[in-house]
């Protein structure tokens, strides 16, 4: 029954046309890491479901650039926003619906920690949201933040197409032999969302002070 299902969602994605696969992967993480869109837009699931159509190496980097560069467009849409619209953006509707303690948070953080809050940023959720446009109101220099941003990027596709496409790899050669070969697939994904997981939650607490002091100001 998984093998079947499996079956189907990795055929469906791989008889479409890569760069199709390619566009709507980049254009998804664009829309996830641009201002508030981010926390309705599941760009991380969008990213890992497109490594399933991942057949070769090219197309691997493809996915890995389309990655990086609709979170770097998505992130400097969301800097841009908030130099040039500057408080306002808290009143918006969206804003709003944050509330106003996610948004002290994220200028907490930002003082505390500076860029090194930008990098730390792009793995946490509803901050990777937030703090691009945060930069930007703060009046931090694009060539600064781009200089932290860009790396967490990086990483942050690489280990998702890397991931979807080993899971994919690894089921379809092992589907011919064992029934159970979907069971793999799936183990390999959720072990690298526990890893996920792990990796928010420490970082949550390693900067746990930084993210809070200015709620007790």
């Amino acid at each position: 029954m998984i093998n079947t299902l499996l079956d189907w969602i990795i055929g469906t994605v791989q008889q479409m046309d890569p760069v199709v696969v390619t566009l709507i992967a980049g254009l998804a993480i664009l829309l996830e890491t641009s201002i508030l869109i981010g926390l309705v837009v599941p760009g991380d699931s969008v990213l890992l479901i497109a490594a399933t159509g991942v057949t070769s190496w090219g197309m691997w980097a493809g996915l890995v650039a389309a990655g990086i560069i609709g979170a770097l467009i998505g992130e400097t849409i969301g800097f841009w926003l908030g130099r040039l619209l500057g408080e306002p953006i808290k009143k918006s509707w969206f804003g709003r619906k944050i509330g106003p303690n996610d948004w002290v948070k994220a200028e907490a953080f930002l003082e505390n920690r500076g860029g090194l809050a930008v990098f730390v940023s792009r793995f946490l959720p509803v901050f990777h949201s937030l703090v691009p446009a945060t930069a930007g109101i703060a009046g931090m220099s694009y060539r600064k933040f781009m200089a932290w941003t860009a790396p967490a990027c990086i990483i942050w596709a690489l280990a998702y197409v890397s991931v979807g496409a080993l899971a994919t790899a690894s089921y379809q050669q092992l589907s011919q032999q064992l029934s159970w070969a979907g069971y793999i697939f799936i183990a390999i994904i959720v072990l690298f969302f526990v890893v996920v997981w792990l990796v928010k939650r420490w970082l949550s607490r390693r900067f746990a002070d930084d993210i809070t002091t200015s709620d007790a100001d």
